[in-house]
């Protein structure tokens, strides 16, 4: 039993009652991994091992772990206002951090709207995207555009327009008027890119007949990840989100970056519009805008989505801009661990350092090629993605073993299906980078 306040028992003795998300729960509970400590680059398990972190955590611990800054951050503010609304009141704290991060990003945006995750995030986005053009008199535009195999969290607008099966396939029919673009990836003519694929731009222009098919006064927004993370890092082509951008312009059509792992130094800039030089109307962030501490998320607007509701609503008091929020939206201790994280991001010049060590990561991804089981292997930033061949009849166990092989040997890896998927914090070192690929080209030998 805990001891004291703030601690707990390293070594429950029952692992029954928690119902565990996305997970095989049959299996963990017959063979548990538990984490009981995190500093820097490294987890330690309940038994004492050091656990090398090559996820940093679930793509959130851009900074590493228990950063001295956030957790003051967190302490003293907990301690002076535990929590506040954000209905009709609220506290300094959201203001001065939308401010940070609006001045962050290159381009004109200009307003943010907090919520606590990254699949609230999607759903608030979702939601001001379709109200937007309701204010502008455009109510007619109601259909949403996501893409095969995107992952857009788990709410009800999120894995309506997601694309991977296991996530939609349990809830019915979903959100209705959702209709998705074909994927990006393909394994014969982008097979060992480094960086983006020059094959699939062309890919884009499957908004056109969408549109063609709908027609465009029909349509409020298309929402991608500009990297497609979860589902096994899936690269844009070059040219690709470009295009994208150029066909919603043409259709008075809202577009949505889901920039929730690639927002934050992922790939070496704050955000994945800058990286690919590419506006969208509406940015969806979370896991590295508190460095994982406390759940936050947000929506990140364009010049002019803010401005429409407030031309539209009378100016009397008694018109609600916008419907839509969440008992914890901007709650004060997210607010000043994410202003603490912004600041461990600038002083230590993360995103730089992220880009400096991104040729070393490539040059290390792509050692793996010849690694037997290895099919593919896909780059960009600090992420990296290593597809492997299935087992015949048994999708997803090559990997799964290769994960918990991994975790045996000391290093945390992910895995989607049958693709490894790498995402380390940004303040690994070389030698970190080593050791990872070491670890896997090893397990991957010896794996049958």
């Amino acid at each position: 039993m805990p001891s004291g306040l703030g601690d707990f028992d390293p070594t429950p003795n029952n692992l029954e009652a928690f119902w565990m998300p996305f997970t095989w729960n049959r299996g963990f509970k017959k063979d548990p991994m538990l984490l009981a400590e995190a500093q820097d680059m490294h987890y330690t398990t309940t038994e004492g091992k050091k656990v090398l972190d090559g996820t940093a955590g679930l793509w959130c611990c851009n900074a590493g772990h228990g950063r001295r800054k956030i957790v003051e951050a967190v302490q003293a503010t907990v301690a002076k206002l535990d929590y506040a609304p954000s209905f009709q009141v609220s506290h300094p704290l959201p203001f001065e951090l939308a401010s940070r991060m609006t001045n962050m990003l290159s381009g004109d945006y200009d307003h943010v709207f907090f919520c606590n995750s990254g699949s609230e995030a999607v759903d608030s986005a979702l939601k001001i995207a379709l109200a937007y053009h309701r204010v502008r008199g455009d109510a007619a535009r109601t259909r949403l555009i996501g893409r095969e195999r995107g992952y857009h969290g788990t709410g009800f607008g999120g894995i309506s327009v997601g694309g991977i099966v296991k996530n939609r396939m349990f809830w019915g029919p979903l959100i209705n008027g959702v209709d998705h673009l074909p994927h990006t990836f393909n394994l014969e003519k982008q097979a060992y890119s480094k960086g983006q694929p020059e094959w699939g731009a062309h890919l884009a222009d499957e908004l056109e007949r969408i549109v063609t098919l709908h027609d465009a006064s029909t349509i409020a927004a298309v929402i991608v990840e500009p990297v497609a993370g979860s589902t096994g890092v899936l690269l844009p082509p070059k040219g690709y989100l470009k295009r994208l951008r150029e066909i919603c312009d043409k259709h008075g059509i809202l577009l949505i970056f889901d920039e929730v792992i690639t927002g934050f130094g992922r790939l070496g800039s704050s955000f994945a519009t800058e990286h690919f030089d590419v506006q969208p109307d509406l940015i969806t962030c979370a896991k590295g805008l508190t460095n994982g501490t406390i759940p936050m998320g947000g929506v990140i607007c364009r010049k002019g989505i803010y401005d429409a509701f407030m031309d539209w609503a009378d100016n009397t008091g008694n018109t609600i801009e916008l419907f839509h929020g969440y008992t914890y939206t901007a709650h004060p201790v997210a607010a000043a661990a994410a202003l603490a994280t912004l600041d461990v991001y600038k002083e230590e010049g993360l995103f730089e350092r992220a880009a400096e060590l991104a040729p070393y990561w490539e040059d290390a991804v792509h050692g793996l090629k010849g690694t037997r089981h290895v099919i593919d292997l896909r780059n960009i930033g600090l992420i990296a993605g290593i597809e492997l061949e299935s087992r015949p009849g048994k999708p997803g166990a090559r990997a799964y073993e290769a994960f918990r092989k991994a975790f045996d040997a000391g290093v945390m890896i992910r895995t989607t299906g049958d693709i490894i998927a790498l995402s380390p914090p940004l303040i690994i070192e070389k030698s970190h980078i080593d050791q990872i690929f070491e670890t896997i080209r090893t397990i991957l030998t010896d794996l049958d």
